[in-house]
């Protein structure tokens, strides 16, 4: 049985990271395969360049930190096709469309984003954890990161994610819920779009 790849996208804060792991222990609960990713991943090489730069060690334009984001999944790729190549669920906690949508909110063609990305293995399912930049702050008001104190750029990344979910293969949620509400709307819309019993 080939494998599915389920991303979760949206702002910081939204949830993303709780509803992969609900899902995930919904689906090992069930007998499924299951392989969480989150990215940066900054265990790897592009991943500790990426976290640096993030914390002010290191200064780049947009469209090299996007290279970098991407590059970073690329450092993946093989790994993902394993494991679909298995029948595992993947659940990654951020994937192709954050480029997109950090990219495109920095002003960076959204089709040059998507191009570089084509030959990482597309999610089957992309899961919007939608909430306002303002809720963001709100639930981590300390420690944010050069892009999390950007509520601008925050509101420019929510409209491209939000421009991208009018597409098919995504699930568009409210995050701004108790998460228990989330993870229902998450196992349902999962279910239902993948054909799983």
């Amino acid at each position: 049985m080939p494998g599915h790849l389920i991303a979760f996208e949206g702002l910081d804060q939204s949830g993303k990271q709780t509803q992969a792991e609900a899902l995930h222990d919904h689906l090992s609960g069930a007998g499924r395969q299951v392989r969480l990713l989150s990215f940066p991943d900054y265990a790897t090489p592009m991943g500790s360049e990426i976290f640096r730069a993030l914390h002010g060690e290191r200064e780049y334009a947009p469209d090299v930190m996007q290279l970098l984001y991407v590059t970073n999944r690329y450092e993946k790729r093989a790994q993902i096709e394993e494991w679909l190549r298995e029948g595992a669920f993947i659940l990654c906690d951020r994937y192709l469309a954050s480029s997109i949508a950090y990219g495109e909110a920095q002003g960076l063609d959204p089709v040059w984003l998507t191009e570089i990305q084509r030959f990482l293995p597309p999610p089957a399912l992309t899961v919007l954890l939608d909430i306002a930049p303002e809720t963001a702050v709100r639930r981590k008001a300390a420690n944010r990161d050069r892009y999390e104190r950007d509520l601008a750029l925050l509101s420019r990344v929510r409209a491209s994610y939000r421009r991208q979910a009018e597409a098919g293969g995504w699930l568009l949620l409210d995050g701004d819920r108790q998460k228990d509400a989330v993870a229902k709307d998450v196992t349902q819309g999962i279910a239902s779009r993948l054909g799983l019993q």
